[in-house]
């Protein structure tokens, strides 16, 4: 790798042949070296899991034979992914971790689930600028071309710039075309949350499964968060920190008799 080129660091939650991801890797490899380390299979919704009772298996791939990148398939969750790269398979701390294309939405209340999200929180919570990139279209069809260039930019941007300690960004796009792209808005997420229901089924050996199904609910009007920016074609762009102390909270509990 080139020591003048930043060292950038490529994973996702939809897999290792992810459309999103191959994407991702293209403008990646326009800034900087790329090492790519991604989970075999998908991993959506797995959150800040990591694997602690299974052993992980993180072997080399080629995926595209063109391509410069060195690619690593990993058995684990999109956060050993990022352990992994960071101590035992990269020569130096990446400069960047960007993390996605996800297929579909990591707006609002989806960020808590999200592998894609918190693949770039655990490469945040060790000193390196992360991103997370998600686009509104859960189609493995989906395009990821109208929004390639604004990937390259908020990458390039973070790279110059940096990110406040302790933060990372959490980036979606609007299904648009792109010209129908109105621009980027920092924003914060929306107050909203999943209405659950479970769909109860019974197997043909007669145990009873469940499926789960759900409403999203979005009870903030406000026109300063991510739902109202993507809604209203603009691409959402969150800081989002890792610290979960709610410090607005102490001073109340510690009037508590404890």
């Amino acid at each position: 790798m080139n020591p003048k080129r930043p060292l950038i660091l490529v994973t996702n939650d939809d897999g290792i042949t992810a459309p999103g991801i191959r994407a991702l890797i293209e403008m990646m490899n326009q800034i900087g070296d790329v090492c790519v380390v991604a989970p075999d299979s998908p991993q959506s919704g797995m959150g800040h899991a990591i694997t602690v009772n299974e052993t992980i298996y993180c072997d080399k791939v080629i995926v595209d034979k063109n391509a410069p990148q060195s690619e690593y398939s990993c058995s684990g969750t999109p956060v050993d992914c990022v352990k992994l790269a960071v101590n035992e398979i990269l020569h130096r701390k990446p400069d960047l971790c960007v993390s996605g294309i996800n297929h579909g939405s990591n707006s609002s209340i989806n960020v808590i689930y999200s592998g894609t999200m918190s693949a770039a929180v655990e490469a945040g919570t060790m000193g390196i600028p992360s991103i997370g990139f998600s686009l509104l279209d859960y189609s493995l069809e989906a395009d990821f071309e109208p929004v390639k260039h604004l990937v390259k930019k908020l990458a390039l941007e973070c790279l110059s710039n940096g990110l406040p300690k302790g933060v990372v960004l959490n980036v979606n796009f609007p299904k648009l075309a792109k010209d129908a792209i109105k621009g980027i808005k920092v924003c914060r997420q929306a107050n909203a949350h999943w209405k659950e229901n479970f769909d109860k089924r019974t197997n043909p050996l007669g145990r009873d499964y469940y499926w789960l199904t759900g409403e999203f609910v979005n009870e903030d009007k406000g026109e300063d968060t991510d739902e109202w920016a993507l809604k209203n074609g603009f691409v959402s762009v969150v800081p989002v920190q890792f610290d979960l102390t709610a410090h607005h909270a102490i001073q109340d509990i510690n009037m508590w008799e404890i």
